[in-house]
């Protein structure tokens, strides 16, 4: 009997208040595209998902490294992407060597867009705009998590963390990974490379890893989009995500502050347990 399993992309485009993320995926409960912005979020059926040399096709939508292709019910239009920004390493660090419940994979920290999408008849233009790619397989979903992704600031800066309760051989821990680039600099806090996390909630984030520190201020909107989530291979549990929630970023390196920065266009996701 096969293992449950689940793959998916997030695709993030964003341009000022604009904002329009796709999620193209398989599960065993089959294939399937949401979509996400602040007008709200949508679930497509699809027949089948293939994905081969980096290119994702699902139903007549494609998804790729040079951009996407986007022709739905309600959506279509195209997007390019500029090159890339990978991070110099995995960001499971020595923990894509193990069997994971959710394996986490960044894409692209930013690069820019050009191109426009039409939703429901109105034309969203994201030339200039920024892109944020990344990547989830295994089985589920943590049952308890937090994810924030911010590329849209006033200099280059882009952020991505995500604190989780992680099932590991038989025993459960949280542990966090964190991703920033800055000004084409690399930061990463990671539980592999001592990070501690201080504090963990929906307002607030403090980790610390050796000499440095950073902290989070969030104000996310009370409920967020309904979006479908994975549960042992099914796309059967329901999460929340909040398109262009406000947030304050602060990192300090051996005491000095060397990022303090805001931004009313971040993306979110707090998830707890039901008791």
């Amino acid at each position: 009997m096969e293992k449950p399993y689940f793959e998916g992309w997030y695709f993030k485009h964003q341009k000022g208040d604009d904002m329009i993320a796709f999620i193209p995926g398989k599960a065993d409960s089959g294939a399937f595209v949401q979509m996400i912005a602040p007008t709200g979020s949508r679930f497509f059926a699809m027949p089948e998902l293939t994905h081969q040399d980096g290119c994702i096709q699902v139903g007549n939508c494609i998804f790729s490294s040079a951009g996407c292709r986007v022709d739905l019910p309600g959506v279509h239009g195209e997007i390019t992407y500029a090159a890339l920004t990978p991070l110099k390493s995995d960001i499971m660090g020595p923990f894509r060597f193990f069997p994971m419940e959710c394996r986490h994979s960044i894409i692209s920290m930013s690069h820019s867009l050009y191109g426009s999408l039409c939703l429901d008849g109105q034309m969203y233009h994201f030339d200039g705009g920024m892109g944020y790619i990344e990547k989830d397989s295994g089985t589920s979903f943590p049952r308890a998590y937090q994810w924030v992704q911010c590329s849209a600031f006033p200099f280059p800066c882009s952020i991505m963390v995500s604190i989780a309760r992680i099932p590991f051989y038989g025993i459960r821990f949280r542990g966090c990974i964190c991703a920033i680039v800055l000004d084409g600099k690399h930061y990463r806090f990671a539980t592999y490379d001592g990070a501690r996390i201080l504090v963990s909630s929906k307002e607030h984030i403090r980790l610390a890893q050796g000499q440095s520190l950073l902290e989070i201020d969030l104000k996310p909107s009370p409920s967020g989009h309904l979006l479908y989530a994975p549960k042992l291979g099914q796309m059967s549990d329901t999460i929340r995500e909040c398109c262009n929630a406000e947030i304050q970023v602060r990192l300090w390196e051996k005491g000095a502050l060397i990022l303090d920065a805001s931004s009313q266009h971040a993306a979110c996701e707090f998830v707890t347990p039901e008791k």
